[in-house]
């Protein structure tokens, strides 16, 4: 075995190179780990699903064969986006896992986890035991579990549609680019029978990506798309990561726009639907974000950045929808599991009664300039964070995650990174000659 449990373990998910850092039998050592974990919660059955990585089959029938030897059952989905998995651990009761390595490029494996009905696995709630259980060994059990194949798809398709009014959706033209990723098995059959005409970027599923990498938050990632939009008079474009669980939406000028917007524009219909409701944004989203969930007459409720901490929110405030300035998006209704494609025709739905176009549909809510998040390399992120700290005592400063300070008509955020020596910072003012002198001021303070 050559897997560094050490290294593939990050907060949320597995991932790692591949064989170097994670092969097969490291695979199959986590799948009877992870047998063991979820037995503890009283499950007999897990489900489980894959990316298009060329090792994607191998990885999850060693994962299965490590699962069945401590008596779990394995539901097999075979080739599935991440949403789609959650959506199978939704409806089937089941805990579940996806091999993905999501938006990291050629070379990468991974495994995203969750318990029953979506319910989310992190360090703090299980994935360190999870790694622990892997390194110590198997502890088979007196009798085999079994495997099943189960195809998940039309049900996921019509999972996804129940999120819309399908039937009062107007026509549109689309393009999405699924930069060869699982987008191209879940869009296509999500979309078949919707009144969009969609022009389909590398829709061929090839885990080698030979045309750009499926990390859509990079600009770079984004120029085919943009161009296609511009090229065809395109009503909107859409770009999907590896996995399919994240989408970045591109208007018909061709200008991106921010997961923050898109959590505005997503929270504000919902609130139509649903007045009252708790809506949950982390605390890197733009101040539009809670100014749209009170102006649509909803709660709104901050929390730290991370899948789990939002899906922890939202059960216990029964928030309806969540967003992330990463472009995660969340629904109560999802088994509060995040999903591209939902997100997506949310949207499609209320630019479709919005003759004017995204552009202008997005122009209420685009109030303020961000930075984007700037990584900066520091000897010592915790040393940083209070010299800054100090330096703007006397505003408003939170820890929720971090230090958030507020001044007023400009506020920023000063992460550490989880797993490099760097500091995230994110900032917002009013216009972008604000937000470059302040982020020169605050980036002064490093030392």
């Amino acid at each position: 075995m050559t897997t560094d449990f050490d290294a593939i373990f990050k907060a949320y998910d597995v991932r790692g190179t591949v064989p170097d850092q994670f092969d097969a039998d490291g695979a199959r050592a986590i799948g009877g780990a992870f047998a063991r974990f979820v037995a503890g919660h009283g499950a007999t059955s897990i489900v489980v699903g894959r990316d298009m990585r060329p090792d994607g089959e191998e990885f999850v029938a060693a994962f299965s064969d490590g699962a069945m030897a401590h008596g779990i059952d394995v539901v097999d989905t075979g080739l599935c986006a991440t949403d789609m998995m959650y959506y199978a651990s939704g409806v089937l009761d089941m805990p579940g896992a996806v091999f993905t390595a999501s938006h990291n490029p050629a070379g990468y494996n991974g495994i995203k986890m969750c318990l029953a009905k979506a319910a989310p696995i992190g360090s703090e709630s299980g994935l360190d035991l999870i790694k622990r259980m892997a390194i110590a060994g198997p502890e088979p059990a007196a009798s085999r579990g079994t495997r099943t194949e189960r195809d998940m798809l039309e049900g996921y398709v019509a999972h996804v549609h129940s999120f819309v009014d399908v039937d009062a959706l107007q026509p549109l033209k689309v393009v999405a680019d699924t930069a060869n990723g699982m987008g191209g098995l879940v869009l296509p059959a999500v979309m078949a029978g919707l009144p969009f005409e969609v022009d389909h970027l590398y829709p061929e599923l090839d885990g080698t990506f030979p045309n750009h990498p499926a990390d859509p938050i990079q600009p770079e990632n984004q120029r085919d798309l943009m161009a296609r939009v511009l090229e065809t008079g395109a009503d909107i474009g859409l770009a999907f990561d590896g996995d399919a669980d994240r989408v970045f939406l591109v208007d018909e000028t061709a200008r991106a726009i921010s997961g923050s917007l898109t959590t505005a524009m997503v929270a504000r219909s919902i609130l139509a639907r649903e007045p009252g409701a708790t809506v949950i944004h982390n605390l890197i989203c733009s101040k539009t974000v809670p100014e749209v969930i009170a102006e649509g007459g909803g709660t709104a409720v901050r929390t730290r950045v991370g899948h789990s901490y939002i899906k922890q929110v939202m059960a216990e405030t029964g928030a309806v929808f969540g967003g992330e300035h990463s472009g995660h998006y969340y629904f109560r209704d999802n088994y509060r599991a995040d999903s591209g494609l939902i997100a997506a025709l949310v949207v499609l739905e209320a630019l479709g009664h919005h003759p004017a176009g995204l552009a202008d549909l997005v122009s209420t809510l685009d109030r303020y300039a961000a930075s984007g998040e700037i990584n900066t390399r520091v000897d010592d992120a915790a040393v940083v964070i209070e010299r800054v700290a100090a330096a703007y005592a006397g505003a408003d400063q939170d820890r929720m995650d971090g230090l958030t300070v507020d001044l007023g008509d400009w506020w920023f955020n000063l992460r550490a990174s989880n797993t490099e020596p760097l500091l995230r910072l994110n900032l917002e003012a009013g216009t972008d000659d604000e937000v470059a002198a302040r982020v020169e001021e605050v980036r002064s303070h490093f030392g």
